[in-house]
């Protein structure tokens, strides 16, 4: 978007939020970058031009806003809805991938060269791999600095820098403040009551945001000992690439509050990933909305709910093993299924409010499974074993950054994967926005009701028209059957 310079222009003019990350404004007098939302007087339209990214702007010069604080925006929701190389690099930049295993990491991951990778990424953000890695790496030194009291030399480390020195120059030159300056100025402001080793943040959106399917869903189906409903926030168990943590996440008028209690802050920048992409919250409700309600049938329940968003999963791997305990049984069956498996394989882990025990089981610590154990019919125990062995092989990958229809075509050679199975992960663990689930029970009685066909197939002919936001027409459908998971628990 942010070569069409009269779109950008008009949106800077009217301080519209809904475009905060889908492209930033730089001002030439004063060298600073905002987003479009930003409340200051908008410049002369001669003084601005327009970066797609934030590393595109630090690496052209400029320093951020320190009103309306450009680095906080929500993510482009480009990089969801796509499935191309370049989508899934910012997936796993955003992921931490190449703090962790470098460019020629990120690059293997995606089956290019790291050469290659390099110039996608210059092509279409204006910035590098390592350029975007150091943006995120200075947003995360921020919410440190600024809701932590980990002294400055632990913060460095803990957002990923190598050293202080790099820490300090980075983050005064994005934010024109030292790290004790920014500190300082976030000090001034009311501060909430702290509690130790607990990090608290808001995750921003684009309005509008229905919170009833989205947190409803999550509680419905959530497998205790890793989740919970507790005073009006979702709590669940994380697995993080350097400890685990527990996140509780409660839905506000205009952000989602994020409390995160982390063994390891390094985790924090996959943590808030991994929250982001549960509440699918780099959404742009408007655009999806806009199109559904192009459908007579759909317009209604649109118009009732606006800005459904699709609950998604903190971890591939779980949500395949969890939706294949969950075949052809209820909600409640799956739950207990679940609860089963975590209690006799699942890391145990301490939680100070006393409601979360455990660690959802890696595949590889159920890839020694006995199936006699298991309460399932013989060829469900088939169907999650081979599951089970092809993720602890590596065989079989799941995740935001994988190909989508490659995943699928590998998950409906499994045994026991049908439709329903294949299309539910690739709505919730991978992110396609255009995942249909035609055979789904609450599907097909929301198409009688309305007067959709009922036939799986004559139903995804008429489902064209939603193309490419299937998964969200799902969301709506849902609401039709008056299930617990339309509604935020009491």
């Amino acid at each position: 978007m942010h070569t069409d310079t009269e779109r950008c222009v008009r949106a800077v003019q009217s301080k519209d939020a809904r475009f905060d990350g889908w492209f930033f404004t730089a001002v030439l007098t004063t060298r600073i970058y905002c987003r479009p939302s930003c409340p200051v007087v908008p410049p002369k339209v001669r003084n601005m031009t327009f970066y797609p990214s934030a590393a595109a702007c630090q690496q052209a010069g400029f320093r951020a806003c320190k009103r309306c604080r450009p680095d906080t925006s929500p993510g482009s929701p480009e990089w969801n809805a796509r499935a191309d190389s370049v989508a899934r690099a910012m997936r796993l930049i955003r992921d931490g991938v190449v703090d962790r295993e470098g460019v020629p990491g990120l690059a293997s991951r995606l089956g290019y060269s790291a050469r290659q990778i390099e110039r996608q990424l210059l092509a279409e953000l204006g910035a590098g791999p390592l350029a975007l890695a150091r943006a995120q790496r200075a947003q995360t030194a921020r919410l440190l600095i600024e809701t932590t009291t980990l002294p400055l030399a632990e913060v460095a480390f803990a957002a990923g820098f190598s050293s202080v020195r790099t820490f300090n120059e980075t983050v005064r030159e994005v934010f024109a403040l030292a790290p004790g300056e920014l500190r300082t100025r976030a000090a001034r402001g009311p501060l909430a009551p702290a509690t130790p080793g607990v990090i608290a943040l808001r995750l921003p959106y684009r309005a509008p945001l229905n919170p009833s399917n989205l947190f409803g869903h999550l509680a419905a189906t959530a497998v205790p000992g890793i989740e919970e409903w507790r005073d009006g926030a979702y709590r669940r168990t994380l697995t993080l690439p350097y400890g685990h943590g527990i996140v509780a996440l409660t839905p506000q008028p205009d952000h989602i509050a994020c409390r995160l209690s982390l063994t390891d802050p390094r985790d924090l920048t996959q943590a808030i990933s991994r929250c982001r992409w549960l509440l699918d919250l780099d959404a742009d409700p408007v655009a999806v909305d806009s199109q559904l309600r192009t459908d007579p049938l759909l317009a209604p329940l649109v118009d009732a709910g606006p800005g459904r968003r699709v609950p998604r999963t903190v971890d591939g791997a779980e949500f395949a093993v969890r939706a294949v305990l969950g075949q052809q049984v209820s909600t409640a069956a799956a739950r207990t299924h679940a609860a089963r498996l975590v209690n006799a394989h699942g890391v145990p882990v301490e939680d100070p409010e006393g409601g979360l025990t455990h660690l959802f089981p890696a595949p590889q610590a159920l890839a020694g499974l006995d199936p006699e154990s298991l309460a399932l019919p013989r060829t469900r125990r088939t169907t999650l074993t081979t599951l089970v062995a092809a993720l602890a092989d590596g065989t079989l990958r799941l995740g935001p950054d994988t190909d989508w229809e490659r995943t699928r075509a590998e998950l409906s050679a499994l045994p026991g994967f049908g439709p329903w199975t294949v299309e539910v992960i690739a709505m919730r663990a991978l992110g396609d926005p255009n995942a249909f689930l035609p055979t789904d029970l609450g599907i097909r009685r929301a198409a009688e009701r309305l007067g959709l066909p009922a036939t799986p197939a004559a139903l995804t002919a008429r489902a064209a028209d939603w193309r490419p936001w299937r998964a969200y027409a799902v969301q709506y459908l849902w609401t039709v059957d008056d299930h617990p998971i339309n509604h935020l628990p009491a």
